[in-house]
């Protein structure tokens, strides 16, 4: 019997392999967790892009909500999140630190990147990005 352990470990991935970064290229959507102060989670679907050579994955969103508030409560240091994708067998799990950003060019990388993942997102006044580290990222390939 294997142990559960050495099954997770052979789970982890490197965000460059070109296997993350080809399944990152395809348009899926992602669900985001964030977990409020009670440890309850709360999942909801977001369009993500992954810069493997800067360990970080972009998630557009508008600065009012459930998201986002849950983030900034976590203060400086950010909070824990996972972002998932999945296509039948084949899926990844980036789990790390997410914070928010509002400057100008934060935005607009993040709404550039989404456009090639995507498309062109439509305008929003309120939009802010979601900047999350890569701690960990999982998964199938």
């Amino acid at each position: 019997m294997v142990d559960a352990r050495v099954r997770r470990a052979s789970h982890l991935l490197d965000p460059a392999d070109e296997r993350v970064v080809a399944f990152w290229a395809e348009r899926r959507l992602c669900t985001l967790t964030t977990v409020d102060g009670a440890g309850r989670p709360h999942v909801v679907p977001v369009g993500a892009t992954l810069d493997a050579e800067a360990r970080l994955v972009r998630v557009i969103a508008s600065r009012g909500s459930l998201k986002v508030r849950r983030i900034v409560a976590g203060g400086p240091d950010g909070a824990p999140v996972a972002i998932c994708q999945v296509d039948g067998r084949r899926w990844t799990t980036v789990e790390g630190s997410a914070s928010v950003a509002s400057f100008a060019a934060e935005v607009a990388e993040a709404e550039r990147r989404y456009a090639l993942r995507y498309r062109e997102p439509r305008p929003n006044p309120e939009r802010v990005v979601v900047l999350i580290r890569v701690e960990r990222l999982l998964g199938n390939l």
